[in-house]
């Protein structure tokens, strides 16, 4: 089966490099982005500034391969990627709950963006606390850890580099 999904728009985010940028929209408040949507997908718009948040899901083009067990930003033991929220995924996609400020044309003004500028948009839902809301009585190894991602920013340990430049750098250091 082949599945092919194609961007409705793109992220414009002060965030121009991986490395020092937040990790969850909880460490990225009152950082501002814009997502511009294509022309084509525009009418798809109507009736959005009527929530307060949205669900988008991304493209994490930066991301080159995968890795099954990683080294979380929040732990110091490797975790399986289904329960991590790191970028170095089967299908590289990323999703954040952002706040909407305004709309403007195909312009959504989006407030605790975490995206790297540039990201490719997949898809845009509105944020609805009676669906989107649960109480969860256990969160596996992130307990105690989660309200860490406030304040702790990223580094380049899930940015694309050719394996070339990578051995290069192991070399050097």
């Amino acid at each position: 089966m082949y599945i092919h999904y194609q961007p409705i728009g793109y992220f414009h985010t002060p965030h121009k490099n991986v490395e020092g940028m937040p990790i969850q929209p909880s460490g990225a408040r009152g950082c501002q982005g814009v997502i511009r949507v294509l022309p084509e997908f525009v009418e798809g718009l109507r009736d959005i500034a009527g929530f307060s948040h949205l669900i988008v899901l991304y493209h994490l083009h930066e991301i080159q391969g995968q890795d099954l067990t990683v080294l979380p930003f929040l732990d110091k033991r490797p975790h399986g990627i289904f329960a991590t929220r790191s970028p170095k995924r089967p299908n590289p996609i990323g999703l954040s709950v952002m706040e909407l400020h305004g709309v403007a044309g195909e312009s959504l003004f989006l407030d605790n963006v975490d995206v790297l500028d540039g990201t490719p948009v997949i898809d845009i839902k509105p944020y609805v606390p009676d669906f989107d809301v649960w109480p969860a009585d256990r969160v596996g190894w992130f307990e105690g850890k989660s309200g860490n991602a406030a304040t702790h920013r990223s580094d380049d340990r899930f940015a694309a580099r050719d394996k070339a430049g990578a051995e290069l750098e192991q070399v050097e250091s």
